[in-house]
């Protein structure tokens, strides 16, 4: 029986030598590999008390939305500036040239509802904390962040610190 790991291709120097990248497009078109990422994301929440699923644009969609609807949890979208129909609240974040702005409804998350964060990666924790944020500033409790990949030599957690952060695949390297 194959393993997770198994699943995700890494390429060497790319996008620059040095860098490992992990590749999750090898995980989405194998059916048992998709099955399999969710099904371990999925015993990350086991004993977690939490209402709603968000995921961040666009990997976090990926796993977030069949992840909520396995646990018959709604699902909410954060998105890049600008994509979202509906009156918004933005949080900007730091990028490695320049910042970004991430948007939520300001109807998608209820004061005191609990919340379970989910993305493909989590590499610097720029993006997730400022998704954190967004929910924070709504009113929703934050109960954990989920990924299927770390890539530890990063330090995403040390941004994310008191947060409840949990990984399926922890690499060591950037």
């Amino acid at each position: 029986m194959k393993e997770l790991k198994d699943y995700v291709r890494t390429i060497p120097d790319f996008p620059e030598p040095g860098i490992m990248f992990r590749d999750i497009t090898t995980v989405l078109q194998d059916a048992d590999g998709f099955r399999l990422a969710i099904d371990e994301m999925k015993k990350l929440l086991d004993g977690v008390d939490f209402d709603v699923v968000v995921g961040a644009e666009s990997r976090g969609f990926i796993f977030g939305a069949p992840l909520a609807y396995a646990l018959g949890k709604p699902f909410v979208l954060v998105r890049k500036k600008g994509k979202l129909p509906c009156e918004t609240i933005g949080q900007e974040y730091e990028l490695e040239y320049g910042t970004a702005t991430l948007e939520i409804h300001t109807d998608a998350i209820e004061k005191g509802q609990r919340v379970v964060i989910v993305d493909d990666l989590i590499a610097t924790g720029g993006t997730i904390g400022a998704a954190a944020k967004l929910v924070e500033r709504l009113g929703g409790e934050v109960v954990k962040l989920i990924f299927l990949m770390e890539l530890a030599g990063l330090n995403g957690r040390e941004k994310l610190a008191g947060y409840d952060v949990d990984s399926v695949l922890v690499y060591e390297g950037k």
